[in-house]
């Protein structure tokens, strides 16, 4: 037997001012995004900005749907929008913002693991990591300068 620790490493910002001020517009552009979520069922909004090496940004918005799981996550918006529309473009940056009628949402809310999924896959696609920001409504922003950073042991292609 072997054991294995894998680590991960993440940068803190204290809020959006922190940021260089290309991810601060890329980050004003996720919370735009994140007003124009339909989330009436779970009264949970999140808002996705990619940024593309031709310049161009994409964002995305969650659409829920009464039959679940028939909605779909914000960052799986953008980054499907963004390969449709630009199937040649490299992801280089992704922002990410999350907020809740129900609660205060000041901790950074990470991808869910099927949004992570997905990234993996761009990621993949493209041989080049993409930077990922998220936050909560307000407060600390996580950067990860990969999703590998957040998906350790990912599935990928290989594997089929």
């Amino acid at each position: 037997m072997k054991e294995v620790k894998i680590e991960t490493e993440l940068k803190v910002y204290d809020d959006v001012s922190e940021l260089p001020t290309d991810v601060q517009e890329l980050m004003k552009s996720a919370l735009e995004a994140r007003e124009n979520a339909y989330a009436p069922y779970s009264k949970f909004k999140v808002g996705a900005a990619i940024y593309l090496d031709n310049n161009e940004v994409v964002i995305g918005s969650n659409q829920e749907n009464a039959s679940y799981p028939s909605g779909l996550c914000a960052e799986r918006t953008a980054i499907y929008y963004a390969g449709a529309k630009h199937p040649n473009a490299k992801i280089l940056k992704m922002a990410l913002t999350a907020s809740s009628q129900n609660q205060i949402t000041d901790t950074p809310i990470p991808p869910c693991g099927a949004c992570r999924q997905a990234i993996a896959e761009y990621e993949i696609k493209q041989n080049q990591p993409i930077e990922i920001y998220f936050m909560g409504a307000k407060g600390k922003v996580v950067k990860s300068n990969s999703l590998a950073n957040l998906l350790p042991l990912g599935f990928d292609r290989s594997f089929l």
